[in-house]
């Protein structure tokens, strides 16, 4: 007896065609959604980690700067301001700037611990044209200058800042561009504990505290006149004291690209940093942004 076999008719495989159909597309629909998320995801954390990192490098170098020697810069003018006196319609400042110490020095890095620059002044036994800094070691601050600008400046290019009298404080007196250095005084090391100073004019008065330094900094969008998707670059290694500004500067460092936002505003002795930098895929645009406060 020969068993009969059942067989689909034409109308159930193509019911069954078209449910797997709608599956399929329903899934794929889902496996792309799932990839595209994955694709956001996986820039943002790199955004993230950028922007971060960027931001970092600034608020470390910022730590150890001359808090009175910071300003804002119009890169069209060179026309600047304190960063105290910037306000939310300055919107052309665009470049931050300012004096740093020496802190690898003043931490003795390579001297075992001990100061390079004590940072104190006799005031008993120093004169207009030579501080006596006890507990200094100074004839190792040539070697940590060069270290530091890979031999583009030298102990020739150091100076001292003294503290700085609120009542008679004026910006520019710091040499930004072109302007007198009456805050900033050229020193050359006469042995371990003495600074003598090379400039012309010299200090008024001796305080017993002072800070060594040799460098500026300065943070710009690259172009200058770029709005959106800049690169923001940190240059050093420029004395303004000197007639120096940071378009010449010896060292320069790439701290990130595609940058849309670069703001920074000072609320008392703190700085705020506002950083964003976009990702792209495919179609798409992906912005990360972060800030930090720099006491």
């Amino acid at each position: 007896m020969r068993s009969i076999r059942s067989a689909f008719t034409l109308v159930e495989l193509t019911l069954v065609i078209m449910v797997f159909g709608i599956v399929a597309a329903i899934s794929s629909e889902i496996y792309a959604k799932i990839y595209e998320n994955y694709l956001v995801s996986r820039v943002t954390n790199s955004l993230q980690t950028k922007t971060e990192l960027a931001l970092e490098q600034i608020a470390k170098r910022l730590q150890y700067r001359i808090k009175a020697a910071t300003i804002a810069t119009n890169p069209g003018t060179n026309d600047f301001k304190s960063l105290v006196d910037l306000d939310t319609n300055d919107n052309d400042y665009k470049i931050l700037e300012w004096i740093g110490y020496d802190d690898e020095g003043f931490k003795g890095i390579n001297n075992n611990g001990l100061p390079i620059w004590s940072g104190f002044a006799d005031v008993n036994a120093s004169t207009a044209d030579s501080i006596i800094t006890p507990g200094s070691t100074l004839t190792e601050e040539d070697d940590i200058i060069k270290d530091l600008s890979n031999d583009g400046a030298s102990i020739n290019d150091a100076a001292i800042i003294f503290p700085v009298v609120a009542q008679d404080f004026d910006i520019s007196k710091f040499g930004w561009y072109g302007n007198d250095s009456d805050y900033v005084f050229n020193v050359i090391n006469s042995g371990d504990e003495v600074l003598n100073i090379t400039d012309s004019t010299q200090p008024s008065l001796i305080y017993e505290r002072y800070k060594l330094v040799w460098t500026a900094y300065a943070i710009a969008p690259q172009p200058l006149d770029c709005i959106d998707d800049c690169n923001l670059t940190l240059y050093w290694n420029y004395q303004p004291w000197q007639g120096d500004i940071f378009n010449n500067a010896n060292s320069r460092s790439l701290l990130a690209e595609n940058v849309t936002t670069f703001k920074f505003r000072q609320d008392g002795d703190v700085i705020r940093l506002k950083l964003c930098i976009k990702g792209k895929i495919v179609d798409k645009n992906v912005s990360v942004c972060k800030e930090k406060v720099v006491f």
